[in-house]
Formats: structure tokens, sequence, C-alpha cells
């Protein structure tokens, strides 16, 4: 790692988060804990001088190459630094016709674009590659609410990744062979892992704290002219692979694809090209569905008919878990509270909450396998399945 690359990595770990906590602490000790504008200007300014500083002297030296992980990381210091300015409302995409943040703007474009990425931080950064070092790993601010986020994200997301995982080694032994219901098996206790890590962040973390000092940071920017989403928890391949491998969501669903479409630029490479191909399979619902006649007296396939119902009722509860605690209880129900002038842009992927909410109703209900015809959910074809398993 180049030197002028490890000076702007100590500061995004040190003075950044000691300027991002004091700002916090301040908006948070006020009537009003949702309003910034005309709050520490000294603090903010501070905060965009002294990361210009590091970032033009890192254009300055020109993009050698570094290899990817360090060019990722990069990416993320420079992302970080612009998500900090568009929660202090130093920058605001919706009167902005191009980012004021030109340097960290042209770094960031060209860092992207060199890594097949979206110009700014993205979900990985702040969890599946958040390197510590002596303990310590990267965030915006010291808050404990924050710390217990991140913590307890990450561990749901590598939960996920061992249940896709599980999942994909099925494909080519086949949904009869008694070997899938091992596989089967670990999907479930991976996503019953997810359930654990969930309850335990839900009750642990502070709604208010996280509401107005953790969420703030995720909102949309504009990198050059152009404005990008906020990250997302769901920003990795696994989460989908577990939805399309399992037949509860479909690739061929207009919005359901058009969600794979707006992920892919903000995953990892590794997990783009892991999203395409579970696109590209069929799920072992359908194949469980097709071979249900011909197995119907076999005791190993019925077992592996009843693991893989086990598995789809995991998948469903995590997401019923997420939309009816996290999404209901720490960001629509603060929500309702604020007043209208900070309503505009609260959600990290763009669109009006109520919009949004709607979204997620359906998707969640799309992994229960929920009784509703406006969506093509999987229900009829589990429902069989279940029905078989009881014969």
């Amino acid at each position: 790692m180049k030197s002028r690359t490890e000076a702007f990595d100590r500061w995004i770990r040190g003075t950044f988060v000691e300027l991002n906590t004091e700002l916090e602490e301040t908006y948070f000790a006020q009537d009003d804990k949702a309003a910034v504008t005309g709050v520490g200007a000294d603090l903010k300014a501070a905060l965009v001088e002294s990361g210009r500083e590091y970032i033009e002297a890192l254009l300055e030296e020109g993009n050698t190459d570094q290899g990817f992980e360090k060019g990722f990381d990069l990416l993320g210091n420079v992302g970080l630094y612009m998500a900090s300015c568009r929660r202090h409302d130093i920058t605001e995409p919706s009167r902005e016709k191009t980012s004021p943040l030109i340097e960290a703007s042209a770094l960031a474009m060209q860092l992207g674009a060199s890594l097949g990425v979206t110009p700014r931080f993205a979900t990985s950064h702040l969890s599946t590659h958040n390197r510590a070092i002596n303990g310590s790993y990267k965030c915006f601010t010291s808050l404990e609410a924050e710390r217990i986020f991140l913590e307890y994200n990450t561990r749901g997301i590598l939960a996920y990744k061992r249940a896709a995982d599980a999942l994909v080694r099925i494909l080519p032994l086949g949904v009869t062979h008694p070997v899938a219901y091992d596989l089967l098996a670990a999907a479930k206790d991976a996503l019953q892992e997810v359930l654990r890590h969930n309850a335990d962040l839900f009750q642990l973390l502070d709604v208010d704290r996280f509401f107005y000092c953790v969420r703030p940071y995720y909102k949309p920017f504009r990198v050059g002219k152009d404005e990008y989403r906020g990250a997302n928890a769901g920003d990795f391949a696994g989460i989908n692979e577990i939805d399309l491998l399992l037949g509860l969501c479909k690739a061929d669903n207009p919005s359901y694809s058009q969600l794979l479409v707006d992920k892919f630029l903000y995953m990892m490479p590794a997990d783009q090209e892991r999203l395409r191909d579970s696109m590209r399979r069929r799920s072992l619902l359908r194949e469980f569905i097709e071979l249900l006649d011909s197995n119907a007296d076999s005791s190993c396939f019925r077992n592996n008919v009843a693991m893989f119902l086990e598995v789809c009722d995991a998948h469903g509860e995590t997401a019923k878990q997420h939309h009816d605690q996290l999404v209901s209880r720490f960001i629509e129900a603060p929500s309702s509270n604020l007043a209208d002038q900070h309503l505009q842009n609260i959600t990290a992927s763009g669109p009006p909450l109520n919009i949004l909410l709607q979204s997620l109703e359906k998707l969640r209900d799309l992994r229960m396998a929920a009784v509703r015809d406006d969506i093509p959910s999987s229900y009829r074809e589990i429902q069989r399945l279940r029905d078989s398993a009881r014969n």
C-alpha cells in the first residue's frame, strides 16, 4: 500500500470518525434531531477540506495498479468521505446538477470504472471487506449503535452466504441424492443463524440512534453528474441466490429482475458472477415438482422434500423478521414523527418511503410464498409439496 493511500486510510479511521461523531452528538442533543443545516459549520469545513487534501494528493499520484483489493479498499474510503458529506448536507443531489466534491468524484469514477463496481461505497466496504487493524474496523462514527449495526449485519450476511453455498452444491447432485438432505439441513441451519443474529440486533440496537445517527450515512449522492442510490444491506448475491435456487422468486418476474439489475454494480465482481449463474439455473422447487410423481414412494426423496420445505420456511421467516422488525420498527415508525421538511430522500434507495414499503412488502411475500394473486407467488407449488409430504 502506497504512503498516500495509507495516510488517507489513517485519516478515515481516525479524525474522520471523530468529526462525524462530534457532529452526530451535536445533532442528537437538539430538540429537532433531524436538523443538520447550519449546525456545526466549523466541523463540516474541517471534514471537507481535510478529506480533499488527501484525495488531491492521491489524484496527483495517479492510478497505479495495486490490485483489486487495494483499489476496492481505496474506493471505499473515498465513498465514505462522500457519504459523510451527503449526510451532513454539504452535498445534496436535488439541488445540484453535479457533485461539488470534484476531486472525490474524479477518483471515485476512476476507481469504480476500473474495478467494475459502482463509484461509491457499497455494503461490502463496511461488512465483508472491512479490514480490521488491531481489532478496529472502518466506520463513520464511534457510536455504539453503529458498531452493533455493522457487526450484526456482517454476521447475518455471512450466514446468508453459507446458506447459498450449501444450496448451490445441490445442483450437480440432484434433489433425489441422499446427500442433498445434508446440504438442505446446512442451509436451514445457516438461515436460522440469520434469525438469531437479527433478533440480537433488534434487541440491542437503539431505535433513535440508528434512525438519526446511523441511517443517514446511507443516502443517495452524486458522483460527478450521476446520482447513485445508497448502499443497501442486501447488496450481496447470497440472499438472491437463495431466492432463485429455492424457486421463491423468479428471474423472469420483471419487478424482481429489475431489483437484480439495480444491484449488480453494488456487489463485488465475484458476487455479480454468482448471481448471473443463479439466474440461469433451474430452481430446486421446479426439480422437486417435476420429480414428485415418479419418486412418490422414495423415503429419501420425501425426506429431502420435507427438509426443502423447512429451508423455504426459514427463508420466509428471515424476510418477515427483516420487514416487520427492521423496516417497520427502525424506519417506518420513527419516520412518522419527522417534520415534513425532513421526509424528502429519507430512503437509501431513493423512492418515497410509502413506495419503498410497498415494494418491500411484495418482496417479503414472495420469499414467504404468501397467498397472493397480484404477485408471482410460489404458494401453489409449495403447497403441493406440503400435501405430498403429509401423504
